[in-house]
C-alpha cells in the first residue's frame, strides 16, 4: 500500500492568542482528491500555507511526499499550487509567467504549456492586468498543472470559470489522478466538490469536524424530490410518512424533502395517486455543510 502524499499530525498554528489551526490530522493518498471545506476564517488557507512551507507549525507536523515542506524547498518543484487570490505583475503576460515558473522548477515543457493554453482557451500573450477574472484563473491553473506535479493544492480553482472551462478543469484533475497525483481541493462550490472529490474534510474554527466520503455525506443529506401526478393531489398523502420533513403541493405537483430513505415517501405517492414523473431536485448537501460549520450536527461532526 502506498504512503500518503500529504500527512498532517496534530498540526497547529497560532498567531499570538489566536489559534488558526488546532491539532489537524489529515491524509491525502496518491491518486485521491480530497475536498477541503470550511467557511471563511476556518483555517483552510493557513493549513495550505503550512503544507507549502510558507508558514511553520506552532505544534505538530506536516509532510508532503515524505518531507517537511519548511525544510525541503525542493518539494515545490513537485507541487502545483493555485492560491485563492493569484497576484501577478499586471504587465506580465501568461507566456512570461509560465516560462518564469518553468525555469524555477528546472525547465519548461513548452508542448505541455501549449496544450493547456489550447484546452483552456487562453490568449497567453495578453498582460495579466488586462485579463478578466476567468482568464486570470486560467493562467493560475496552467501554471499549477504545467509541470505535471505529484501533488496539487488548489484553492477555489473553479472561481470565475465558465462552464466549458470548469469541465476542462475537471478533466485535468481526472488525468492527474490517473497518474497517481494527490489533490487537495478547497472550494465553496458544493456541486464541483461532489463531482470531483472522493473524500471531504470539513474544518471549522481551525478544527477538523468531519472526514467522510462523498457517498457517506450524501446518505446523511436530505433529498429534495419533485413528484408530478396525473391529477391534483393533497399534501395529506404524505402526512405521517417516515422521513418526509417538508411538503409543498401546487396542483398536480408536489415538492418534498426527505430525511432518510425515500422508499416510504414513494410508496405513499404511488399508493394514493397516479404518479407520472419523479425529478431529483437535489441532495441538500448545503444544509448539511452549514450544520457542520455552525456545530449544530454533533452526530456527523464526530465522523472523524
Amino acid at each position: 500500500m502506498s504512503e500518503p502524499a500529504i500527512t498532517t499530525s496534530r498540526l497547529t498554528k497560532r498567531f499570538g492568542t489566536l489559534t488558526a489551526v488546532s491539532e489537524l490530522d489529515l491524509e491525502v493518498m496518491p491518486g485521491e482528491v480530497v475536498g477541503f471545506l470550511g467557511p471563511n476564517g476556518a483555517g483552510k488557507t493557513t493549513t495550505i500555507r503550512m503544507l507549502l512551507g510558507f508558514l511553520n507549525p506552532s505544534e505538530g507536523s506536516c509532510q508532503v511526499l515524505g518531507s517537511s515542506p519548511s525544510r525541503d524547498v525542493s518539494l515545490r518543484r513537485r507541487i502545483g499550487y493555485l492560491p485563492g487570490d493569484l497576484r501577478v505583475d499586471p504587465s506580465m503576460t501568461g507566456a512570461e509567467l509560465f516560462s518564469w515558473f518553468g525555469k524555477l522548477r528546472g525547465g519548461i515543457d513548452q508542448r505541455r504549456v501549449d496544450e493547456l493554453v489550447e484546452r483552456l482557451g487562453l490568449d497567453p500573450g495578453r498582460p495579466f492586468g488586462a485579463l478578466s477574472k476567468g482568464n486570470r484563473q486560467k493562467v493560475g491553473l496552467i501554471q499549477a498543472f504545467q509541470h505535471d506535479p505529484d501533488v496539487l493544492i488548489l484553492d477555489e480553482p473553479t472561481s470565475g470559470l465558465d462552464p466549458l472551462a470548469q469541465r476542462e478543469f475537471m478533466r485535468l484533475v481526472h488525468e492527474a489522478v490517473a497518474r497517481d497525483a494527490a489533490v487537495l481541493f478547497s472550494s465553496h462550490i458544493l456541486p464541483a466538490v461532489e463531482r470531483i472529490a472522493s473524500r471531504i474534510a470539513i474544518i471549522r474554527t481551525g478544527k477538523l469536524v468531519a472526514v467522510s466520503t462523498v457517498d457517506e455525506l450524501l446518505d446523511r443529506a436530505r433529498r429534495r424530490l419533485e413528484l408530478r401526478f396525473s391529477e391534483p393531489v393533497s399534501a395529506d398523502i404524505f402526512k405521517g410518512v417516515p422521513g418526509v420533513v417538508e411538503v409543498d403541493v401546487d396542483g398536480d405537483t408536489a415538492q418534498i424533502v426527505i430525511d432518510g430513505a425515500v422508499g416510504p415517501a414513494l410508496g405513499a405517492a404511488t399508493g394514493k395517486a397516479s404518479l407520472l414523473r419523479i425529478n431529483n431536485v437535489g441532495d441538500d448537501l448545503e444544509d448539511l455543510f452549514v450544520s457542520l460549520y455552525d456545530g449544530s450536527n454533533d452526530e456527523v461532526g464526530e465522523a472523524r
